[in-house]
């Protein structure tokens, strides 16, 4: 766990630099917690699977493949496109293609410095696709994912995150779900016996 919140917090450091050269005005943030839990608790944190949320999905690639998502909460989402970027987004789920785009780029950034990390500590080579946007309730994305990629791990490593902008703070999830033979490859490139 040691190993893996130093890549959450160089991961953080990462997208919060990235986010500040992309919006020119500083952004921090907060210390991240990690935790690894079972694929099936993903729901449970951001709301249950009933919970609308807007979700950024990517598939990653190389040597310990799997899938990626980061996923936020709608008030959240607010604070980030009125705080971080001037938008007044509105109360309801009609986001327009701007603010899509606005939360689609913000959730490529984040998810692109920490496989960065991941990358660089471990060594590996991983490479994400092009990422894929949705609003839609949490259980349905994640059956989604699952559903495209059977071989969806059992476990996650999960990476909360608070944004913080001036008096904003908005909190998003991060979660990587390798694929099933990818978990040993991770820890064994981290110098971390595999159970």
């Amino acid at each position: 766990m040691d190993v893996l919140r130093e890549v959450g917090n160089i991961g953080a450091g990462n997208a919060a630099t990235s986010l500040s050269l992309l919006l020119d005005k500083p952004v921090d943030m907060a210390v991240p917690t990690v935790s690894l839990l079972p694929f099936d608790a993903i729901a449970e944190r951001v709301g249950g699977s009933e919970a609308v949320v807007i979700a950024i999905f990517l598939r990653v690639d190389g040597d310990a493949p799997g899938n990626m998502f980061f996923i936020i909460n709608r008030e959240p989402a607010r604070r980030i496109l009125r705080g971080l970027l001037g938008f007044e987004a509105s109360e309801n789920d009609d986001y327009s293609e701007l603010e899509l785009s606005a939360l689609n780029e913000i959730g490529n950034i984040l998810a692109g410095s920490y496989l960065s990390s991941l990358a660089d500590f471990t060594g590996l080579r991983l490479s994400p696709t092009v990422p894929a946007l949705a609003v839609d309730m949490a259980g349905a994305i994640l059956s989604y994912g699952l559903h495209q990629f059977g071989t969806m791990g059992d476990d996650a490593l999960l990476i909360d995150t608070t944004f913080i902008e001036g008096p904003q703070e908005a909190e998003g999830h991060f979660f990587f779900i390798p694929d099933p033979e990818s978990f040993e490859k991770l820890f064994s490139a981290l110098g971390v016996p595999f159970e």
